[in-house]
């Protein structure tokens, strides 16, 4: 698609391709999706769209996609990948920017089926969008956020070389609950070997960079 490169976009890992998704890997994220995709007496996230019917968790994983690709603009930004392992669609691994040509910052959001964790993904998918923010598009900063009861996010951030960036408090299921916040500076960052960006150079201008800088 010309008028929309980012659909081309790839990166891929030793074990994982990171794409923007088809009608068919929509599919497969929404079955995903209403599989479920943590223990239903844990929350993970700020936003509790897990605590949806099944039938509603599918169908609003994929109307998340279609709002994102309708709201882009370099301005505001958010690329939610599918992530791919030995042909299945195994959960989705999103980057984000706002202000990006000014801010050189990208947010970091993911979630994985139930049945595909335990294994590394998270931490590869995450690599995998790092890549592509500091050696892809320049950025300076990343930051992630987690519940402090979400030790499997945690311990991906702390192993990837985060360094705490405070905390806040927010709303969760009707409680108080602490959500500590990361930040990796692009000094303490190294893309492991294996690691690739397809199809980045048309992309640039949607992400608000100016390929010629």
């Amino acid at each position: 698609m010309r008028h929309f490169p980012i659909l081309r976009l790839r990166v891929t890992t030793p074990r994982l391709e990171l794409r923007l998704p088809s009608p068919d890997d929509l599919d497969a994220l929404a079955d995903l999706a209403a599989e479920g995709v943590h223990d239903p007496e844990l929350m993970p996230f700020a936003v509790p769209w897990t605590d949806a019917e099944p039938a509603e968790r599918a169908r609003g994983t994929i109307q998340w996609q279609f709002r994102q690709w309708s709201a882009w603009s370099p301005e505001r930004w958010g690329c939610s990948f599918v992530v791919v392992s030995d042909g299945r669609v195994v959960g989705t691994q999103e980057i984000a920017g706002a202000g990006f040509a000014v801010t050189r910052e990208v947010s970091t959001g993911s979630w994985l089926g139930r049945r595909f964790q335990g294994r590394g993904i998270g931490t590869e998918m995450r690599t995998a969008v790092l890549h592509l923010a500091f050696d892809g598009l320049g950025a300076r900063y990343a930051t992630s956020g987690a519940f402090a009861d979400n030790h499997a996010s945690l311990a991906v951030s702390r192993r990837l070389g985060y360094r705490d960036d405070g905390f806040e408090v927010l709303s969760r299921r009707g409680e108080a609950a602490e959500s500590r916040r990361f930040r990796l500076f692009r000094e303490d960052w190294t893309t492991p070997p294996g690691f690739g960006i397809h199809g980045l150079g048309p992309c640039l201008p949607l992400f608000g960079v100016d390929p010629a800088a």
